[in-house]
């Protein structure tokens, strides 16, 4: 199923020129762009800005590098031929770092601010489809990054909330 669902989205790549920048810049530049916008939007606000950086430090640098540790799934362009549209090291790719991180970062500012913390998620969803897009990640990678920052952002915001 991983591999189908790669397939279809991947076999997009490679035939507009203007899909594979869009796809590009999502999977490269957009997660810097929400992390700007969390700063611009929450500026006299630093324990938010606290708990958000902190649930994607946690997600990216714990988490993800422990699961990686452990178990070190190859990146999709290792053993396929697939139409890849940005360089990557072959370094292990479950779960998806940049899931993790953007999802951890949406799913705080979704406890602070609903509207923003919806389009939170949005960009994350597209930053982390983009990276399959691109061919540098299956979609089991996302979904357990998801998984993992969504985790993450959900236990610093319980872990650092006064009752």
């Amino acid at each position: 199923m991983d591999y189908i669902l790669f397939q279809k989205i991947n076999s997009l790549a490679g035939k507009w020129a203007y899909l594979d920048a869009t796809g590009i810049f999502f999977a490269k530049y957009l997660g810097y762009i929400l992390a700007v916008l969390v700063f611009l939007l929450f500026w006299r606000k630093w324990k938010i800005i606290f708990q958000v950086f902190l649930a994607a430090i946690i997600a990216r640098l714990g988490i993800v590098e422990l699961i990686r540790w452990l178990w070190e799934g190859p990146r999709p362009f290792v053993e396929n031929n697939v139409n890849l549209l940005l360089e990557h090291s072959d370094s292990g790719s479950f779960p998806s770092g940049h899931a993790a991180f953007s999802f951890a970062l949406s799913t705080v500012v979704y406890f602070y601010n609903k509207k923003v913390g919806a389009l939170a998620f949005a960009a994350s969803f597209l930053i982390s489809i983009s990276r399959v897009f691109a061919g540098i990640h299956w979609p089991s990678d996302i979904l357990a990054g998801a998984l993992v920052g969504i985790f993450s952002g959900w236990l610093v915001k319980i872990l650092l909330t006064s009752k």
